[in-house]
């Protein structure tokens, strides 16, 4: 599926006596604004934009580039404990992982987007990302509130769900999400769930 500026082409190569003409969908806008710029004026990104200064991520997202964006809203980041969060937001390698957990290698807009499609972070794992109807989906789950928002740098989706890699989770976060999760609570009843944590 080839796209310009997220207008999916319906119609390639129509020759004409002084040129070639190419269909697409829609109409395609002037984009001025790099990603860094949309989550500075954006009030629904406002813990993002925190969340980035605190990381020294700005200058990538400023920075020549295609990427792609899966920009938490503030409803996102007000959805997790606020224990965990605050843990998260005061460690930088952990802040640094979840933010780059959200940034896709290359640009992706919806129209492209296939069901089952991998695609890797910046953080250096993998997301699933596909379709089911008319709902783009992230690890099987339709939490994306708002697709292609054009950047000069790349294309955002909002999410309205934050996605928590491995690296930034403790390894009580880990056991609890998997089948270790009875030993944990072994180890909260002997009191050293602290040294998990």
């Amino acid at each position: 599926i080839v796209t310009v500026n997220c207008a999916r082409l319906l119609k390639a190569d129509h020759h004409a006596t002084n040129g070639v003409v190419h269909v697409i969908d829609k109409v395609i806008a002037t984009t001025t604004n790099s990603i860094q710029h949309i989550i500075e004026t954006e009030e629904s990104l406002e813990t993002l934009r925190a969340a980035v200064a605190a990381s020294d991520l700005n200058s990538l997202l400023e920075s020549e580039g295609q990427y792609t964006l899966l920009a938490p809203t503030n409803e996102a980041f007000e959805k997790i404990p606020r224990e965990t969060l605050n843990r998260i937001l005061g460690d930088p390698e952990a802040l640094r992982d979840l933010l780059n957990h959200h940034i896709l290698k290359s640009a992706m807009c919806a129209e492209a987007i296939i069901a089952g499609l991998t695609m890797e972070t910046l953080e250096g794992a993998t997301l699933d990302v596909g379709c089911s109807g008319e709902e783009l989906t992230l690890n099987g789950k339709p939490i994306i509130a708002n697709k292609d928002v054009l950047a000069t740098n790349g294309v955002i989706h909002f999410v309205n769900e934050l996605l928590i890699p491995d690296s930034a989770k403790t390894l009580f976060e880990l056991a609890q999400e998997s089948e270790a999760s009875k030993s944990m609570d072994l180890f909260r009843q002997a009191g050293l769930s602290s040294h998990l944590t």
